[in-house]
């Protein structure tokens, strides 16, 4: 996991609504509600309201987590095999410039200290066995990612990393199955949209919602980047409702942010809603939002390896749309090796293709979409 997941401030927008909803469901509180319960958003939309900001903060016993689309179940024999093994910790009450390790000849179950001087003027190799040693390719490129947690964090056994991202996973797939018990009550069909910053989510998502409202059907969009309302703002300017999640440090919404939003949005019975994922091709693919289908957007400028390079997410994905293909006569961008890729990764990836800028391929979309 990267090491922001979980321990940033996210910012919801406050809309002012007056829907209500009875159903039982669980808070990062202290506390558990045994019992439904349900929540008032009184007061009437206002023409240009201000936002008002609600603050999350997470703390999973601590901040560096690795996300993974397939990651082990609680009970499996990963965690049988990393309690079984003995821990021990050690501190230097001295400050070293540069990180190393250390080698002991002995095997313990307390913690001590090296409160004694020690030089680092020669050279010299320490081997920890809590340290993930990358492998190396004959070209002498480093793997961090072949251990068993697939990721590698300085100081942080990967025995840890597997026990925070089991923690993290776990209760956000919680709260995400709550997410989709209640969109298929509403019949309510809701799609998470991830892509690298750049692929054209936005214009892709505000030309959909112009046809969409051709046909009547009601829309709703949550909005997800670190900073700004920008592309809330846009989407409002066509006249749906739209709510702008900021992460903060955050890369990727959660499914208790979606919580948060829906209910902020009061989306409509058999509303159609979209959730513009925060622009990153690794971190939102591990989080469960409690969506139907995730739909991965690849512009023809980003290269056709990038399902290679970015293999969670396109494994994760339902449907691969290669926007901008008005482009293609101005870049070196091979579509067929594109989908190639796509499906290496994910052998049932279904693959459209179009321009939100010049429309075409936008009605194989909205069918689709009304077909989904």
């Amino acid at each position: 996991m990267c090491n922001v997941c979980g321990c940033g401030d996210s910012q919801i927008e406050q809309v002012n609504s007056d829907h209500h909803h009875d159903h039982p469901h669980d808070h990062h509180h202290g506390h558990h509600h045994e019992q439904p319960h349900s929540h008032s958003h009184a007061a009437a939309h206002q023409e240009n309201p201000q936002p008002v900001i609600v603050h999350h903060h997470y703390h999973h016993q601590g901040d560096v987590h690795h996300h993974h689309y397939h990651y082990p179940d609680p009970s499996s024999q990963h965690q049988s095999h990393y309690q079984s093994q003995q821990q021990h910790t050690h501190s230097h009450d001295q400050h070293h410039a540069y990180p190393h390790e250390h080698s002991h000849g002995h095997s313990h179950g307390h913690s001590h200290s090296h409160s004694a001087t020690h030089s680092h003027e020669e050279h010299h190799d320490h081997n920890h066995a809590h340290e993930l040693t990358p492998e190396q390719s004959a070209h002498g490129d480093l793997h961090y990612g072949k251990g068993e947690a697939e990721t590698h964090v300085a100081g942080v056994s990967q025995r840890k990393l597997i026990e925070i991202e089991m923690d993290v996973l776990s209760k956000n797939n919680h709260l995400a199955s709550h997410n989709r018990e209640h969109f298929n009550q509403a019949n309510q069909l809701v799609l998470n949209l991830v892509s690298s910053p750049g692929s054209g989510k936005t214009t892709l998502l505000t030309e959909t919602l112009k046809r969409i409202q051709q046909s009547d059907r009601a829309c709703a969009v949550i909005e997800g980047d670190q900073q700004t309302t920008n592309d809330a703002d846009r989407i409002r300017e066509t006249g749906v409702d739209a709510i702008q999640v900021n992460t903060g440090k955050g890369c990727h919404l959660d499914a208790k942010m979606v919580h948060d939003a829906c209910h902020q949005l009061g989306l409509e019975q058999d509303g159609l809603l979209f959730i513009e994922n925060v622009g990153n091709l690794v971190c939102p693919a591990s989080f469960d939002l409690g969506e139907k289908y995730k739909v991965a957007i690849l512009s023809v400028t980003e290269g056709e390896d990038k399902p290679l390079k970015y293999p969670n997410m396109f494994a994760a994905s339902q449907l691969m749309i290669i926007n901008k293909i008005d482009l293609l006569p101005y870049v070196a961008f091979d579509v067929e090796a594109c989908i190639e890729n796509a499906r290496k990764v994910n052998p049932y990836i279904q693959v459209l293709k179009l321009s939100a800028t010049t429309g075409e391929g936008m009605e194989a979309w909205l069918d689709w979409l009304n077909n989904a």
